[in-house]
């Protein structure tokens, strides 16, 4: 397997397009993480079914969020997408979440090319409120188990948001190599 931060850039993110990597599948209820150090996605845990994901996870290359780890991406499609496989993606906004008191972002964005549903999604605002409240919902609860009231759910933000978000991320990556 090829590691991903040395063959992928984050994408033209200013003009709304990323590339992300998959890690877990929607309706999976594995939690997949990608091991930068080894270059290998590996399991860390396998969450009861209750806390399947309801979206498709994944990952930015080449950047690093504040929780320490590459910038979260929440892809939205009707699909179950494989792990590894990398897409094009645009941006249509952020789920604002923090994690153990980390904050840890959430870019949500859709395949670029979605011909099955004519690419009706540009933003936010084409999700239904039903849908958003689900994966709030799951961000909310999914590690109950572990330690009870972990992670809060903080709202959302728009794609203008999101692209600051990956341009810090992107920045923040760099130093990390220097």
């Amino acid at each position: 397997m090829s590691d991903f931060n040395q063959i992928l850039e984050p994408g033209d993110y200013e003009n709304g397009q990323i590339n992300t990597v998959v890690e877990i599948p929607k309706g999976s209820n594995l939690k997949i993480e990608w091991d930068r150090k080894r270059a290998i996605f590996m399991l860390d845990r396998i969450e009861p079914l209750i806390y399947s994901k309801p979206v498709n996870y994944g990952f930015i290359p080449k950047t690093l969020d504040e929780d320490g780890d590459e910038l979260d991406t929440l892809i939205v499609c009707d699909q179950s997408l494989p792990t590894a496989i990398c897409l094009k993606a645009k941006v249509i906004g952020v789920l604002l979440f923090e994690d153990d008191g980390d904050m840890d972002y959430k870019i949500v964005c859709v395949p670029e090319d979605n011909r099955d549903n004519g690419d009706s999604i540009n933003s936010l605002d084409d999700l239904t409120p039903r849908y958003k409240a689900q994966i709030e919902e799951h961000f909310k609860h999914y590690k109950d188990l572990k330690k009870l009231n972990s992670t809060k759910v903080l709202g959302w933000g728009d794609s203008t948001k999101a692209k600051q978000i990956i341009a810090e991320c992107i920045d923040r990556f760099q130093k990390s190599q220097a």
